[in-house]
């Protein structure tokens, strides 16, 4: 189950949304073209990933801000530039070009503590964009929880384009994110889940001082928790699509 687009159009080009992007493809592009010389990618991973016993034991540190643009294959990669392109757009609309750029590194920063914290002395390399990036999502809940957002479901011959409301979508992956982390032991698993959660609650927390402008409770009764600008239409689809009954 993952989302494949959202019905909140952006009022202004995502500059930023789309530099990003460009970033993460062409750092991938890099590392690819490492190919097989095993000796170069883990140089190149131990100067750029995040090592959390690096950062607790005195430096380098600049893995706190690089990992954000590096992934582990093409799928890592591809999936979390397709929830920073649905989601992205949107957070630089209401916030501003300079204004998320600051907002998407502050959450990986703080996506990279929620790692550490609970292993500080881990020698395991992280890598990726998704704590910053589930920082957006947080973001994006807190603004929109309405907001429609059409998921594909897959289940072996199922294949359904199912349109939730952002909270229903959102709250399942932060939830996911806990469960997930919490039966996890730590050190194990190959899956960042409290840099997922650090991130989301950064992005939610970072969120608050322009929602709060809008008028906080106000804006949610004024919009009815839906974007404050008509939503994008889309031709119909192949795949068949399920409205959730209110």
């Amino acid at each position: 189950m993952f989302p494949i687009r959202d019905h909140n159009p952006s009022e202004r080009t995502p500059l930023i949304t789309y530099a990003l992007i460009a970033a993460n493809v062409l750092v991938f592009l890099y590392q690819y073209s490492l190919g097989s010389d095993t000796q170069a990618e883990a140089r190149f991973l131990y100067h750029w990933a995040l090592f959390p016993a690096a950062v607790t034991d005195g430096g380098p540190y600049a893995g706190l801000f690089s990992h954000m643009f590096l992934h582990a294959g093409l799928m890592h990669m591809a999936g979390n530039m397709l929830f920073l392109w649905i989601f992205g757009d949107n957070l630089e609309d209401q916030l501003g070009h300079l204004g998320f750029l600051i907002f998407y590194l502050a959450c990986g920063l703080a996506a990279a503590f929620g790692q550490i914290l609970p292993d500080p002395h881990s020698t395991i390399p992280m890598v990726g964009a998704s704590g910053a990036i589930a920082g957006v999502m947080g973001g994006y809940l807190l603004l929109f929880p309405r907001a429609r957002v059409d998921i594909l479901v897959i289940f072996i011959v199922f294949v359904r384009v199912f349109s939730v409301p952002a909270f229903l979508m959102l709250g399942f992956w932060f939830a996911l994110q806990i469960f997930s982390g919490l039966g996890t032991p730590t050190g194990g698993g190959g899956v960042a889940y409290w840099a997922h959660a650090g991130g989301f609650a950064a992005g939610i927390v970072l969120t608050l001082p322009a929602w709060s402008r809008r008028g906080a409770r106000n804006w949610w009764r004024a919009n009815q928790g839906l974007p404050p600008h008509p939503e994008t239409t889309y031709a119909p689809s192949t795949i068949p699509l399920i409205r959730r009954r209110k």
